[in-house]
């Protein structure tokens, strides 16, 4: 698919009202903000539509309110927070595209802020429902979307409303779009690429489109366990997709007739409790006892994926190597991430697990891009089309 689309830059908005989709979906305790990352991510397209003399009508989703009014997930909060960043008041809607709407994107005059309520409080939104994307498109003259993390979805305020207004990228989803194109479609090589995480069943498509990308293919993680399986290994009560063989045998396969340098765990932390605390052992990691699990990668793991993140030029990591969560497991997850931040070359987090780690390990500045959405990362890695990206108009 085309990823070279207009920005905001290219659209007329002096004077205008710009509907403005945002990934606010941010962490709350309460009503507490615990992590602002995304708002902050919004603020260089929401500053200029302002510097430019347009109106912003901002949308987000927050959590999972299941198509029905849920103050948990209000996005109070959000414009509170987006406020005291903009240093200006934020108005938010008491609705989506009701009354309290309509009245304040009416009165919206140029340099203001309007945020409505949470969109998937209508379930409408999910669905993509045409009337409620023309509901919203009412409010405003210009469409930009800048939400990367949902940008795969096809819903009303990512995709549907493009059918209503000229609909652009903010500077987000083009600062997204040029680091993963970037890296896909002309990368310096060495290419490696890594991939952890739970289960093979959530990495299948990215597997098998990376393969013909990348020089090193790391794989670590829960779904490690899995290629240790097919090729003979013995993986104790590690995690295991045993459906996926077949599969991941063809993959292993392909990797050969690429010449793509896959490379595997090849000793594991192991532990028979998966808790905070446990006693934890080194094994090899395709000779793990039938009582034991597998829960990160070992010491001689470690130096070996950071040997081959040293040699790389471009590097894209997706997934933990371990139960990162629970600290004596996070060891193997923390040295792949000091590798990247050690690394001469060009290096992105692929959003979710990953993002948060190196967020956690105080290394997110040292990485050259880090994604901000996880699912919309791997579908990019899978070459699929993202609905919130394909409906923007073409360069």
């Amino acid at each position: 698919m085309n990823y070279n689309k207009k920005t905001i830059r290219d659209a007329d908005i002096r004077g205008k009202r710009v509907l403005v989709r945002c990934d606010f979906n941010v962490p709350l305790d309460g009503d507490r903000i615990t992590d602002d990352t995304r708002i902050v991510e919004s603020l260089p397209t929401l500053e200029y539509i302002l510097k430019q003399g347009g109106a912003v009508v901002l949308c987000s989703h927050l959590g999972r309110p299941k198509g029905k009014v849920n103050a948990e997930f209000s996005l109070a909060p959000v414009a509170k927070r987006l406020g005291e960043l903009l240093k200006l008041d934020v108005k938010l809607a008491a609705d989506v595209v009701g009354d309290s709407a309509k009245r304040l994107a009416a009165a919206l005059a140029p340099g203001e802020v309007l945020l409505l309520e949470n969109t998937r409080f209508h379930a409408e939104e999910e669905a993509n429902d045409a009337g409620f994307a023309k509901s919203l498109s009412e409010f405003a003259d210009v469409y930009v979307n800048d939400a990367f993390g949902a940008a795969h979805r096809a819903h009303a305020s990512t995709a549907g409303v493009a059918a209503y207004l000229p609909a652009y990228s903010g500077f987000l989803i083009e600062k997204e779009l040029a680091a993963l194109g970037k890296a896909l479609n002309s990368p310096e090589r060495p290419f490696t690429a890594i991939l952890g995480g739970a289960k093979v069943a959530d990495k299948l498509a990215v597997i098998e489109n990376l393969l013909e990308q990348v020089d090193n293919l790391i794989i670590g993680g829960g779904m490690s366990y899995t290629f240790r399986k097919a090729l003979g290994g013995s993986i104790g009560k590690s995690m295991l997709d045993a459906d996926r063989i077949p599969y991941v045998t063809q993959m292993i396969e392909k990797a050969k007739s690429k010449r793509v340098n896959l490379l595997l765990p090849i000793d594991s932390v192991i532990t028979s409790e998966l808790k905070a605390g446990a006693q934890t052992s080194i094994c090899r990691a395709d000779s793990i006892p039938d009582d034991m699990e597998g829960c990160d990668i070992g010491m001689e793991t470690r130096k070996l994926f950071a040997e081959t993140i040293a040699k790389s030029k471009t590097v894209i990591w997706n997934g933990p190597m371990g139960v990162f969560e629970i600290p004596e497991f996070a060891e193997g997850t923390r040295a792949v991430a000091e590798a990247m931040a050690a690394c001469d070359g060009f290096t992105i987090v692929g959003g979710g697990d990953s993002l948060a780690a190196v967020n956690e390990f105080g290394l997110a500045g040292e990485m050259n891009h880090n994604a901000t959405g996880g699912g919309a990362t791997l579908e990019f890695l899978e070459g699929k089309e993202l609905p919130g990206i394909a409906c923007l108009l073409d360069a």
